[in-house]
């Protein structure tokens, strides 16, 4: 074996070797926009709250920033703090106002809350505006009639925006 290797270097004394860099390189650039095309991002994430089941859907939009409200059967979320213990999926009778029984009280008294704060925030800020939008994770479980209660009192707050958050068919 080794009087092949001695063999084989003697031959090659003086070879050169040249890389054309030039088809690597082409390579790289297609597979780095291919990538680059297939990878989307988004600087907003959404959760789902847990034993949450969102509707799905077939439409498909990029998520926007906004303040979170979640119905679930156990209760109403405002940016995860529960504000509305929810019965069996239905919101309790003493939660709802006596002249309008489509009224929340709780859930209006923390969403005008938030719209004061983002208003306040907006008064200080020339850059941020308070534009009234909300993401609604609503469980796909609970009666129409009990997420219009909370789209009514989120329309009330100063919420009219709102974004149905749903699970992409796959």
């Amino acid at each position: 074996m080794r009087r092949a290797v001695d063999k084989l270097l003697a031959n090659n004394k003086k070879s050169t070797f040249v890389l054309q860099l030039t088809a690597m390189v082409d390579m790289f650039t297609i597979l780095i926009v291919f990538l680059l095309k297939s990878f989307s991002t988004s600087s907003v994430t959404i959760n789902p709250h847990k034993g949450l089941k969102l509707p799905n859907s077939t439409a498909y939009e990029q998520p926007i920033e906004a303040l979170k409200l979640v119905v679930a059967l156990d209760g109403i979320y405002v940016d995860d703090k529960m504000i509305v213990e929810v019965k069996d999926g239905h919101i309790p009778v003493n939660q709802l106002d006596n002249n309008d029984q489509d009224f929340v009280r709780a859930l209006y008294e923390e969403l005008d809350k938030q719209a004061k704060k983002s208003k306040d925030i907006a008064d200080k800020n020339e850059d941020v505006h308070f534009e009234g939008k909300i993401v609604m994770q609503a469980d796909s479980r609970l009666d129409y009639s009990e997420l219009k209660k909370v789209m009514y009192t989120a329309s009330l707050a100063g919420y009219a925006d709102m974004k149905l958050a749903t699970m992409a068919f796959e």
